[in-house]
């Protein structure tokens, strides 16, 4: 007998058991559902992770303040903050080609005003300078930037996020209208392009205002300052951060051999950091998921031998008329592999439609994994293989005699 041949009888086989085939069938589809889901949804949002830290440009790095206490001879030091005046001398000192923005953290819980119209307490409230949007990714979509002569005198203007926006103007031309945030009143300059959300934040709940504004309005003591910097040249990277990190160290007046009280991130190593931790989170699920395949492979080889009881009258009679021991065996192993193709692309399926939608709700991004598919797809055969070799060898093997008187 030919492949063709095997499959027909596989169907036919298949067909006269319907129910069963079917619920061996959804055992590996659950299976298959929860490896490819799962590995679905991290590659969504690694995928995610990577767009958006390429968004905020592979070219820059960023100084901020460190986020370490240390013991220093029985005492307890906490690292002084990046003031406002240590940026300057650093736009200063630092020639670097490239661009330098400065920007600061008012409130992660403001709460802005317009009218009637008032905002939940969740927005993002940031002083910057005029380089901030293009060193850090951002674009307008209406209006415009921040002026030098603004960020320098501090005047009422402000830049929102497209959510924010909209929420407390609706349909109206938010350009040129005066709103609350906290005890100032500010000129709307500038609308930002929608970026939309990750991992439940939103990145269009920003409001963005002058630095000396922040100053003037949430000032602390736990006030800090973060410069961004961004190479014309991306092999340029490496140079520019080693050269950035003297430069700060000579204005903080760090002795030579002290560690620095300050850290240095790159937007490419931060996203390799969190890429790294999911990975983890990829081997547990990946066990996970074998683990569950496994059971739909014992449920497999369990329906087979089934099979092979309830057909032995069926097995004698095909021995009878010609069938050899590989005819029988090629029999069976097709039609495990056939149920265990069926239960595979209807979870491949499912997988791929579950794992994306939990990765749209947590913000990452509709992805097709062809890595998994095919993977999924060769695990099937392999598991058809594992699961129907046992009982196709076990048929194969039956006696003719035997199997015609049995009953």
């Amino acid at each position: 007998m030919n492949i063709s041949e095997y499959i027909k009888l596989a169907f036919r086989a298949c067909k006269s058991n319907l129910l069963r085939t079917i619920l061996t069938a959804l055992i590996i589809s659950i299976g298959i559902t929860a490896l490819v889901g799962i590995l679905t949804a991290i590659d969504a949002i690694k995928y995610s992770i990577s767009s958006n830290f390429t968004e905020m440009g592979s070219n820059t790095f960023t100084i901020r303040n460190s986020g370490m206490s240390v013991r220093q001879h029985g005492k307890h030091i906490e690292y002084p903050k990046i003031s406002l005046e240590e940026t300057e001398r650093f736009q200063t000192a630092f020639h670097f080609p490239g661009q330098i923005a400065i920007s600061c953290n008012a409130t992660e819980t403001g709460i802005l005003k317009y009218g009637s119209r008032k905002s939940n307490p969740n927005i993002n409230i940031m002083g910057v300078d005029e380089m901030y949007l293009s060193v850090s990714g951002f674009n307008i979509a209406k209006g415009r930037n921040f002026s030098t002569s603004e960020v320098k005198e501090g005047r009422q203007v402000a830049i929102l996020g497209n959510d924010i926006a909209e929420k407390l103007f609706g349909n109206e031309n938010p350009l040129g209208k005066e709103f609350l945030a906290g005890n100032g009143k500010y000129i709307v300059a500038g609308i930002l392009k929608r970026k939309g959300t990750t991992f439940g934040f939103s990145g269009d709940n920003w409001c963005l205002i002058p630095l000396i504004n922040v100053k003037k309005y949430y000032a602390g003591p736990e006030q800090t300052y973060t410069i961004s910097c961004m190479t014309d040249d991306i092999n340029q990277l490496a140079g520019a951060s080693i050269e950035a990190e003297g430069q700060f160290r000579i204005i903080r007046k760090v002795k030579v051999g002290d560690e620095s009280n300050f850290e240095i991130t790159k937007s490419d190593s931060l996203a390799g950091i969190l890429i790294d931790n999911i990975s983890i989170i990829t081997l547990s699920a990946t066990i996970i998921g074998f683990i569950t395949l496994l059971g739909a492979a014992i449920g497999l080889m369990n329906m087979m031998l089934v099979s092979v009881t309830e057909r032995t009258r069926e097995i004698g009679i095909q021995k009878a008329l010609g069938a050899t021991k590989s005819d029988i065996r090629n029999q069976f192993l097709t039609e495990a592999m056939l149920i265990c193709q069926m239960g595979g692309w209807c979870g491949i399926l499912f997988g791929i439609l579950t794992g994306n939608s939990m990765a749209l709700i947590i913000g990452g991004s509709f992805i097709i994994p062809w890595f998994w598919i095919i993977s999924a797809f060769i695990l099937c055969l392999f598991v058809g293989i594992l699961s129907g070799i046992y009982p196709a060898i076990k048929a194969a093997r039956l006696d003719p005699i035997e199997s015609l008187r049995y009953e």
